[in-house]
Parts: C-alpha cells; structure tokens; sequence
C-alpha cells in the first residue's frame, strides 16, 4: 500500500462526522482519458449552481435524513428524536413512514419551472439515500414510493424520478441522480439473522469476506438499481455516489461493490456519464464534493460544493434558511475558487417547496438575471479569493467582484480591487460607461459613478468588468 493509500485509509474513519463527509484532496482527482468525459466535465464547469434536493420519507418527521437508524451515529443525528426514548422502537416508526408518505401536492413542472428562471443549471436529486428508500419504481425491492404499501402508488407522479428528472429537463437542466451505496433496509446489507453488531454502524451487519455469497447479493442489487436508473430514465448527467465508507479500501469492513464495473456498464449507453464517487478518489470520482464547506484555497480540479439553503438537508420544520446576501457571496467565493455550487432544499412531506427555499431561490435568481455573466461558464482568476473581492475569467474578459458584507456597509467613492494585470477599460458589469480607474503594486483602484453612491443600503456586491489594455 502506497503511502497516500495508507494515510486515507487511516482517515476513512473520520470521513463522515455528524453526517457531514470529508472531501478528496486535488491531488487524488484522476483525470478520465476519453474525450467524452472530458468534455462533459467541460459542461459541468460551465453550469456553476446546481440545485440539490434531498427528499424521502423522513420529511414527515422533519428530522435529519437516514442517519438515526444507525446507533453508532445516535449521539448527534437523533438530538431532535424527543417523542422516543427507546431506539429500536423509534427505527420501526422510521421504516413505517413508507405507509404514511404521500406527496399529493407535488408538481415537478413548477419546481423546474422555478428552478430556470432563477438561474440553476442542473439538479440533483436523491433517487435512495441510505435508508434505502426508493423514489423510483425498482424492481428491487418493495420498499419504494410505487410499493404496495405507499398510498401514493396510484398518483400519476407516483415514479418520482421519472416525473422530477423529466420535468427539469425538459426545462434545459442537467441531471444528477444522487444514490447511496450503502441500503440499511435491505437484507443484503443488515442482515436481519447474521452477527449484527451492537449498535448498529453504517457499514453492513456481517463481514463480506466471511459471507461471500452474501456480500455477491448486495452486490447485485446495487447494480441492479443503478442500471434500472442509467437505463430507463433518460439522459442522467452525473451520477452522484454518496456513503463514501462502501469502497474496497474501507479499513473497518472492506466493502468492494465493484463500481467500476457497473459504471462502465453504464456508459455503454451513457458515455458522457460523469461519477461523483465521494471521499473515495480515483478514476471515478470526477467531481471532488465537499460538504457544508468551501475549500479554503482554489481547486484546479472539477468539484463542487453541496451546501444547504437553510441548516438542514432534509425538510426541517421552521428552519431559518439564508439571507440573499449570504447566498450570493457564497455563490461567487465558489465559482472564484473554480468549484459549483449545489444549493440544497430539502421539500415538504405534501411536495411543495418550504417558503424560506422559494425567496432564497428567487433572490438569487434576481441577483444572477444582472449579474450571470461573470458567473457562468467562467474559470479561475489569480488571486481567487480574497476577504471582499473575488476575480473569474471568460475569454479576454476578467470579472472582478467587490462584497459588501452587509446592508449598513460603508460604500466609498473608490475600492481597490488585488488585481495587478494589464488594465485598458473598466466598467461596471452591465454599463458601458467606463470608469476611471489607476494601477499600482497594490491592485487596481476603481472610482464609483455617483449613482453608487448614497443609497440607503449596501449592494450584494460590485461586479466590475475589467479588459485587458493593447499590447
């Protein structure tokens, strides 16, 4: 074992902390050889924000997704569990939500709807999250939103997946379709009648090399499910592999499901299929994921960062969700730092979107309608990122942003921008005037028009474009 290979494994352990994972360091990102991938990864980077939804049975409760079934994990993820004290007991409440779950209110051409208009460029939606419950209609298993025990199997948007997926492309979106490795409900994986540990953990109830045929069967049934979602739902984008500690270089259990194999099974038909194989690295993990996070310096690598509107992933009665100003300035410290940004609502158990999702997705829209051209389809800019200011590129273009922290910030008549390439015009994004401007070893001093200033608030932000001079 090699001692990059060594030191991962001796942090698989620490990968997921409180639900939260860990993320891949560029340095084990493998770029793909063929031209296909290399051009969708090229896509990928043009979109910048995505909208993430995690959604199941779980929002009934309006708890933390999957994560209170396991007992290792108990110590965090079941802090809002104040009606049971007894764990086994809440879990059977937990697998009976599929007899309860009925989303009458969704309308997938609404919320597709509303994510285009507001600038997101792809989804990512959880077709199973580790709980094992599936949003489309498998062949593998009951336990689905069309099974006979769901009220909701005779909706006409009874698949999930299918009706979400569609509506958003038909809209012009990309599609992620998130799924975990790891199924706490099947038999497979917790085996009811093997050594179960005690408590429960993420990983399978059994060791795979002492039970080799059944360790085969889960193997099997994963492949099973991602082939049915790569090969009867349309076009899939990404697909987006979540419950990093399922990989053959797992310390604790060694969970080896072959990805690789039912991938390139899946690219017989999807060729341009991106993996997102999380916290594993290697040749298919070719989006880096980091979590509730922004990496502290520009990656030079496709990643994207998965972060939520409000606390929660999951639907979270009267969550408090982010201010606009909060959201754009994260939006533009990713796309500077070379990343995406995945916004995640989590929907309501009725199928509508919470409030609090709708007005930051709308501001955000407002926000991008003016300001989408130093967004989009932009690459790194040295310096990256700085406490206020931030810099992306498009072709001879250099957009440089200056932040305002808050409503009450002091605009003065000139900022300084850390920028010290060859400057010919400035202007502000959207006008042609140009403004006066000065070079130094310190950056490039902008004057603001007086229509900038004196307003009875800071803006979000001033978006500068910037052209290079003559040589």
């Amino acid at each position: 074992m090699s001692d990059a290979n060594a030191q991962k494994v001796e942090q698989e352990e620490e990968s997921v902390e409180a639900g939260v994972h860990t993320f891949s360091q560029e340095s084990e990102w493998i770029k793909p050889e063929h031209p296909q991938l290399l051009a969708q990864l090229e896509w990928f980077q043009n979109q910048k924000l995505g909208l993430m939804m995690h959604w199941g049975t779980y929002s009934q409760l309006g708890i933390v997704e999957s994560w209170a079934l396991s007992d290792d994990d108990a110590d965090w993820s079941r802090d809002g569990i104040d009606w049971e004290q007894d764990g086994e007991t809440f879990k059977q409440q937990y697998w009976n939500l599929n007899k309860t779950f009925n989303p009458v209110r969704l309308q997938p051409d609404e919320w597709a709807t509303l994510a285009a208009d507001n600038g997101f460029k792809y989804l990512i939606f959880t077709t199973k999250h580790h709980d094992g419950y599936c949003m489309w209609n498998t062949k593998t298993t009951d336990y689905r939103i069309t099974g006979s025990e769901s009220p909701f199997r005779d909706h006409r948007y009874a698949d999930i997946c299918r009706h979400v997926f569609d509506a958003f492309r038909n809209r012009g979106l990309g599609i992620a379709a998130y799924f975990s490795k790891a199924d706490w409900n099947t038999p497979y994986y917790w085996a009811p009648n093997m050594e179960r540990s005690n408590p429960t953990w993420r990983g399978p109830s059994y060791h795979p090399e002492q039970h080799p045929e059944l360790w085969e069967q889960f193997v099997q049934f994963t492949h099973e499910q991602i082939m049915e979602l790569m090969s009867a739902y349309g076009r899939i984008d990404v697909l987006w592999l979540d419950a990093g500690w399922v990989c053959a270089e797992s310390r604790r259990v060694p969970q080896d499901i072959r990805l690789g194999e039912v991938v390139e099974r899946a690219r017989q038909t999807q060729p341009w299929l991106l993996a997102a194989d999380r916290t594993v690295g290697g040749p298919y993990e070719n989006i880096i994921t980091p979590e509730q996070t922004v990496p502290a310096t520009a990656l030079h690598v496709p990643w994207e960062s998965c972060i939520t509107m409000g606390t929660s992933f999951s639907y979270k009665f009267d969550d408090e969700y982010k201010s606009i100003r909060q959201l754009v300035h994260l939006l533009i410290e990713v796309v500077s730092k070379g990343g995406n940004l995945a916004l995640n609502v989590g929907p309501q158990p009725d199928g509508r979107l919470p409030q609090g999702a709708i007005r930051c997705m709308e501001g955000l829209g407002a926000w991008l309608k003016q300001n989408g051209e130093a967004i989009y389809s932009t690459r790194i800019c040295a310096p990256y990122y700085t406490e206020r200011c931030a810099f992306t590129r498009k072709g001879d273009s250099v957009y440089g942003f200056y932040l305002y922290p808050s409503d009450d910030s002091a605009v003065e008549a000139s900022v300084t921008l850390p920028y010290t390439g060859k400057v010919g015009r400035v202007t502000l994004l959207g006008a042609n005037d140009p403004l006066h401007f000065a070079c130094s070893e310190e950056g490039l001093l902008i004057q603001l028009p007086p229509s900038e200033l004196g307003g009875d608030s800071a803006p979000l932000a001033h978006v500068f474009h910037i052209l290079a001079a003559d040589e």
